[in-house]
């Protein structure tokens, strides 16, 4: 694969952890910020509307939610609601975007579009409530329920996500429980110690099954809070003779052509950083036996968060020198790299 420069879409005024894009109403979410230290970053979530003016996707600041004091470190998406991770917390948002009645070929023959519009944009990040940044849509943005959701003497939930029909979300995070979530009342419904250390990474399949993958070199699939196997991802992969390998990410992903299939897809890199690192790995699963169909070396960059298509055809890596790497998810071959980010990419989407 060559290494491309990727053109650059938006750039916020505080770090990006988390993406989540509303492909009904074409918006793009990005949360982050500069934390509670009092450095002067904000901490937000950015509402951006996505656009393909003269063949280039354009990205324009509609509004600007101020979560105060905590910065968003994971999003889930579920329809009009957002699980954002903050801290040791799960907040609830609720946004709702309407077309306002304009001139959309005047608007599409503005000059103020893309990167340049931010400039314009920036002064409406003091603003409250309503803020409409774009002509012709207008969005909303609500606070929720809000509830603790990791209790470890550091509290950092890690990991968010909804099931399948966006009834119940799981969380994860440094003291190594899982719990599940009614939505949108946050009641809790389950809770189980899943791993010896911090949760990295959870994945809720669409028959209820819940993957989790932790800093104690385990993954782990459930039902409810009953282990059904742990994964073994070197019974068909590379043997080695001393490094230490742990599960950075999992996702569930469709079999394109197959309605009913269901591939899992991991990631391993070294528990320890070495001199001369060895590769990082990336393994398919079937979905059903959860036994491995095939592993294949993903280089020699750490990697540091997994994505897969919608249609479950490609998956995103992206890593901790700000690389983004595209693979086939079918036979797990590369097809694209490119640097995106100067330092650790935190998410990605496709």
């Amino acid at each position: 694969m060559g290494r491309r420069r990727a053109p650059e879409l938006y750039r916020a005024p505080f770090p990006l952890y988390a993406l989540q894009v509303d492909p009904s109403a074409g918006l793009l979410i990005a949360a982050g910020g500069g934390g509670a230290a009092k450095t002067g970053i904000k901490n937000g979530v950015h509402f951006l509307q996505l656009e393909r003016i003269n063949g280039r996707l354009s990205a324009s600041l509609v509004h600007s939610h101020d979560t105060e004091t905590r910065a968003t470190m994971n999003l889930a998406l579920a329809g009009d609601i957002l699980a954002a991770g903050q801290d040791a917390h799960c907040q609830l948002l609720h946004f709702q975007a309407h077309q306002q009645k304009g001139n959309k070929a005047e608007k599409a023959g503005s000059k103020e579009q893309g990167p340049r519009q931010r400039k314009g944009a920036a002064p409406a990040e003091k603003k409250c409530g309503v803020e409409t940044q774009q002509e012709g849509l207008e969005l909303r943005v609500e606070n929720l329920q809000v509830v603790q959701t990791d209790f470890s003497p550091d509290p950092l939930q890690k990991v968010v996500c909804f099931n399948h029909d966006n009834t119940l979300l799981a969380t994860g995070g440094t003291d190594g429980y899982v719990r599940v979530w009614k939505v949108p009342s946050l009641e809790k419904v389950l809770e189980f110690k899943a791993h010896e250390g911090e949760i990295e990474d959870l994945a809720l399949g669409p028959d209820g099954k819940l993957v989790t993958v932790g800093w104690d070199l385990k993954a782990s699939v459930w039902q409810k809070d009953q282990l059904v196997t742990q994964l073994h991802w070197q019974e068909n992969g590379p043997t080695f003779s001393s490094t230490p390998y742990r599960y950075q990410a999992c996702r569930f992903g469709q079999v394109p052509d197959q309605p009913a299939g269901l591939r899992l897809f991991t990631v391993q890199i070294p528990h320890k950083r070495l001199r001369q690192p060895p590769p990082c790995y990336l393994t398919a699963w079937d979905g059903s036996n959860f036994l491995p169909l095939r592993t294949k070396s993903c280089g020699h960059e750490v990697i540091s968060c997994l994505n897969v298509s919608e249609s479950g055809t490609f998956l995103g890596l992206g890593t901790v020198t700000g690389s983004v790497a595209i693979y086939i998810a079918f036979s797990l071959q590369g097809v694209f790299l490119c640097g995106s980010c100067s330092w650790c990419v935190s998410g990605l989407l496709l």
